[in-house]
């Protein structure tokens, strides 16, 4: 499955649970490495890279993923809607 495919459907299940969310769309004048998806949810901060079933992430995404991980937001690598919902559902 193609990743935009992935993403789209992400994106469709944040709004569905009324989380805040944008996609970043890296270019030339942005910061390289930044997830996809940056979302709110009830107050918790997401940063969602979305990658297909062989997608592999940078160096730099994983460094950004970790630091997200250690200011206390949740950074994750999401290849299904399944996996951004299994975080979303454990957020009370």
């Amino acid at each position: 499955m193609r990743e935009k495919v992935i993403e789209n459907r992400i994106k469709d299940y944040l709004k569905s649970k009324g989380a805040y969310y944008f996609k970043h769309h890296g270019n030339q004048f942005s910061q390289v490495g930044v997830p996809d998806i940056i979302a709110c949810y009830k107050g918790k901060f997401l940063g969602i890279e979305v990658k297909n079933e062989t997608g592999k992430t940078s160096p730099l995404q994983d460094v950004n993923l970790k630091l997200i991980r250690e200011a206390g937001g949740i950074g994750i690598v999401a290849r299904k809607v399944e996996d951004v919902s299994k975080i979303i559902d454990n957020i009370v």
